[in-house]
């Protein structure tokens, strides 16, 4: 019943995360009901985004650069009145920003983009160990403060970490309880996740 071109906006938007097929085809009536400069808008944004966001070269959270020489260095890397010597690792990207909204974490961070999981094929070789180890090594790295899921594939991960970065001087601690087990540290509230980094320990030997 819809239109071709109104058809290929809906699947696009049913492959958002959390988009389902109705909520896709509400925003794409919105848009072809609506103001036309709101969909020009909206157009002219995300025909830009590749081009002004890039992963953090040091980190791995969204930096906004002005052209492609430019280097990708976001706000929390560039940001002075952080505690240099403490590095937050964490599993993906809005888990960083949980953690930022509790402000209990004044240091830096590095996402790893993945968790071991031998069941999807995901090993310790598919983890970006070697630029982790790099940089502890090259800021002089005090603290790694683990805040992966306490899920098992969190669990193994935060296990893994301890052990390979054990010979690099490093104090490695983990996030304490108080975030459901299971649970994605996205959607924990700001006070739990205040309490667990607050109240981290640590692992390893």
């Amino acid at each position: 019943m819809l239109p071709e071109s109104l058809t290929r906006l809906v699947h696009l938007f049913s492959r958002l995360p959390g988009v389902g097929e109705k909520t896709a085809q509400r925003l794409a009536l919105f848009l072809a009901t609506s103001d036309t400069d709101l969909s020009k808008k909206l157009g002219e944004e995300l025909a830009s985004l590749s081009d002004r966001l890039r992963p953090c070269e040091l980190c791995g959270f969204i930096a906004e650069v002005g052209d492609a020489a430019s280097p990708a260095r976001c706000s929390i890397c560039t940001d002075n009145k952080r505690d240099p010597h403490l590095l937050c690792v964490v599993a993906r990207v809005p888990d960083l920003l949980a953690i930022e909204r509790s402000g209990a974490m004044r240091g830096r961070y590095f996402v790893l983009g993945k968790l071991l999981s031998p069941l999807e094929g995901i090993g310790p070789d598919d983890l970006p160990l070697v630029t982790l180890k790099r940089r502890i090594d090259e800021e002089k790295i005090q603290e790694i403060v683990v805040a992966t899921p306490p899920s098992v594939d969190g669990e193994a991960t935060a296990l893994l970490l301890a052990r390979e970065l054990k010979d690099h001087g490093v104090r490695v601690t983990r996030i304490a309880s108080g975030v459901p087990h299971g649970g994605d540290l996205e959607f924990a509230d700001q006070i739990t996740l205040g309490r667990a980094i607050q109240g981290r320990k640590q692992i390893g030997s």
